[in-house]
Parts: structure tokens; C-alpha cells; sequence
């Protein structure tokens, strides 16, 4: 009887597995494209007072998703050493922006409340960068 009901567990176990692993993974490039940023600009993403600051790293947005006040503007840049990306939100309200090449940014204010899908236009389908920006009233 009880190992009827560990085995489901174990089960639910394993199958969450691949997306711990991708947590992690996830985290450890985010904390590398911050650091990244700061041998770049000599201080944290954080302390940029006129947008919050998406970084573009080996295939990931960091961080992939982010909660914003209407007006905020998003700032996507690009910490890559040679690899070029792009910005394109899936609702198709703005167009694709042009190729961001090491050190280059995008801006983008958001004004309506809701959420947003986005991805990188060379890189979604083969290395799948996607975000998702939610904007708050």
C-alpha cells in the first residue's frame, strides 16, 4: 500500500526534475550576465534609475519575466560578447526592434495594463527566448 502511493510521488518527482534544472540554469546565466554588466558599467543593473533593465544573455532574457507600473519604460540590453538579439512583443503593437549587437539597447514605455509575451526575433524558435512583461495599473 505505501509504495502504491510513493510511486506517484516519485513520479511527480522526476518529472519536475528538468525544470528545477532549468531554473537553475536560468539563474546562474542571469547572475553571469549581471556580472557581465557590471565589468561593462562598473555597477549593478539595478541602480538604473530611468528604466528597469532587461539583460540579453546566451540566449536568455534576465530576468524572462517582470511586473512594471504603467509609464515604466524597459530597457533591453544586450551583454552578449558577439551574439546579436532582438526584441519583438507577439501582439505585434510595436515593431521588431533592429538587431542589438554587444552593449546596444532598446527602450520601450508601457502604458496599458496587462500582460505581454516578447521574444528575441532571431532566437525564439531555435534557442526559445521568451519573456513576458506584466504591466500593472
Amino acid at each position: 500500500m505505501k509504495t502504491q502511493r510513493l510511486l506517484p510521488a516519485a513520479l511527480s518527482l522526476l518529472l519536475a526534475a528538468p525544470a528545477l534544472a532549468a531554473d537553475e540554469d536560468a539563474a546562474t546565466i542571469c547572475a553571469e550576465a549581471e556580472e557581465r554588466y557590471v565589468e561593462l558599467f562598473g555597477q549593478p543593473s539595478a541602480s538604473v534609475e530611468d528604466a528597469e533593465v532587461v539583460l540579453m544573455y546566451k540566449y536568455n532574457f534576465c530576468p524572462a519575466e517582470l511586473t512594471v507600473k504603467a509609464g515604466t519604460t524597459v530597457r533591453w540590453l544586450n551583454v552578449d560578447k558577439r551574439t546579436s538579439h532582438s526584441v519583438l512583443l507577439k501582439d505585434g503593437s510595436e515593431p521588431e526592434s533592429d538587431r542589438l549587437f554587444p552593449e546596444e539597447t532598446v527602450d520601450l514605455t508601457f502604458l496599458t495594463p496587462g500582460p505581454l509575451d516578447y521574444l528575441c526575433g532571431p532566437h525564439w524558435e531555435t534557442q526559445n527566448m521568451i519573456g513576458m512583461i506584466t504591466v500593472e495599473p
